[in-house]
């Protein structure tokens, strides 16, 4: 299948690969071509800020939770309708899992699905140093697969210039790379930023506003026709014949209630579409807003967030914490991570240290700490039987909070990739999975499987 694609990488995080992304997927839109977006590895924020511009949901592309024939398959499914497909990359293009590996980086995911990168490189205080810095990436890897440069942070009366001077001393080397537009240095390119990522889109007043303009100045100076005529060079794509058919659809259709709102809204969209093969609905419903939990719902799904930004409104919802509640030690199938393991303690400390009450499922303090706690991909090995995870299988998942908890349990065994370190954590019951790292339920389909069947019975006990 022909597929164009185009992968917008950089030298490192903070390069403004997120905001450009987004408006070149606004630009491309504006010309009235069929665009999906995708991001490298598992952040959850920046397709948030992609599905702003788009209105559809972005994919995740991970090697570490996707074999590389599942992650073709992914994707042919995500982007088989597109005109183009913008994937935006992390960290720096050759990042990967570790300091000295590039397994699971953008170079690698560009590599598997054969994509054509366009490297950001923000100009502000360089000269011929670009040049050097170009020939490097260019250079590191033969297949890099860079093929065209966007300039960042520089003035149009600079750009004429510096693409002459970088297309020349990469033709010298022997590259034919060439510099497709540049980005001025203006406010509508930069976005408020907390931890390590964004804030949420829901958090930044007139977004759509803001990268429409984006959009509309990137039309202005990128040239997009030599975007498109890269994107097209992708190779077609397609996955082992067999291999099309997704998991199972023989489980009847079970309801399942999922959070989100502005405290709770993480979820990785490959996750979701599973239990919808595997014949779910999925209820939103909001823990601020919304008094009790959907009427019919046999499982519940509360994801990650920020709950610590809005502990006082939720705490205040007193009958959504007594619904939650009632339904978890009633036994309802419940996974929840990170945002959603916070609520489910006795309390919840916010930024300013002020506690305040949360459903009480979990008996321990939410509180936080002012650094990264942990950080990175884990290997989950549980330590006993679970409703959904059982004693000794592993799935795989991703860790990044600032919040810890006095309880954070020990039924399972978190695993780096490299071994070097381990800790336990994980709180599992004969209904519940509870922790704070984020999973990817793909790596284990059978987690779902289980938590679908749970359900499904559930809902059959409620009728009886």
């Amino acid at each position: 299948m022909k597929i164009p694609r185009v992968l917008i990488t950089a030298a490192s995080s903070g390069s403004g690969k997120t905001v450009i992304s987004c408006g070149l997927m606004e630009a491309l839109k504006q010309k009235k071509l069929q665009v999906v977006s995708c991001k490298c590895g598992p952040d959850y924020i920046d397709p948030m800020f992609h599905r702003e511009v788009l209105g559809i949901e972005s994919e995740n592309l991970d090697l570490f939770f996707n074999q590389k024939e599942q992650l073709r398959q992914l994707f042919l499914r995500h982007a088989k309708e597109a005109d183009i497909a913008v994937i935006e990359g992390v960290m720096g293009y050759y990042d990967g899992m570790g300091l000295n590996t590039e397994t699971a980086s953008s170079y690698d995911v560009a590599a598997t699905l054969e994509i054509p990168a366009v490297l950001v490189l923000p100009c502000r205080g360089m000269a011929l140093s670009a040049a050097a810095l170009v020939k490097g990436f260019l250079e590191f890897k033969p297949d890099s697969n860079i093929r065209g440069i966007l300039l960042n942070r520089i003035s149009a009366m600079l750009y004429p210039k510096m693409k002459e001077m970088l297309e020349t001393e990469l033709k010298k080397a022997g590259y034919e790379v060439k510099v497709l537009g540049y980005v001025p240095e203006q406010d509508v390119f930069r976005l408020e930023s907390r931890h390590l990522g964004l804030v949420t889109p829901k958090e930044i007043e007139s977004l759509q506003g803001q990268l429409k303009k984006a959009g509309e100045i990137l039309s202005e100076t990128v040239d997009l026709d030599g975007l498109l005529e890269i994107a097209s060079t992708a190779p077609d794509i397609s996955i082992p014949y067999g291999q099309e058919e997704t998991e199972g659809n023989c489980i009847e259709k079970v309801r399942i209630g999922v959070a989100r709102d502005a405290a709770f809204g993480f979820y990785y969209k490959d996750n979701l579409e599973l239990l919808r093969e595997l014949g779910c609905e999925i209820v939103e419903f909001s823990p601020l807003k919304d008094h009790e939990l959907p009427k019919g719902i046999q499982g519940l799904i509360l994801g990650g967030g920020y709950p610590e930004l809005y502990a006082k409104e939720l705490s205040q919802n007193q009958k959504m914490l007594d619904s939650i509640r009632f339904a978890v030690r009633n036994k309802m199938p419940c996974h929840a991570e990170c945002g959603g393991f916070l609520y489910l303690q006795e309390s919840l400390q916010d930024k300013a240290g002020k506690s305040w009450k949360m459903t009480g499922v979990i008996p321990g303090v939410a509180f936080p700490t002012g650094k990264l706690v942990r950080f990175g991909y884990i290997q989950l090995k549980s330590k006993k039987d679970g409703a959904f995870l059982k004693m000794g299988e592993s799935i795989r998942g991703h860790e990044f909070h600032y919040w810890d908890s006095t309880n954070n349990g020990e039924d399972a065994k978190a695993y780096k990739p490299d071994g070097k370190r381990s800790w336990e954590c994980i709180h599992v019951d004969e209904n519940l999975f509870a922790g704070f790292p984020h999973l990817s339920y793909r790596s284990n389909p059978e987690f779902a499987i289980r938590f679908v069947q749970a359900a499904k019975r559930y809902g059959n006990r409620k009728e009886g």
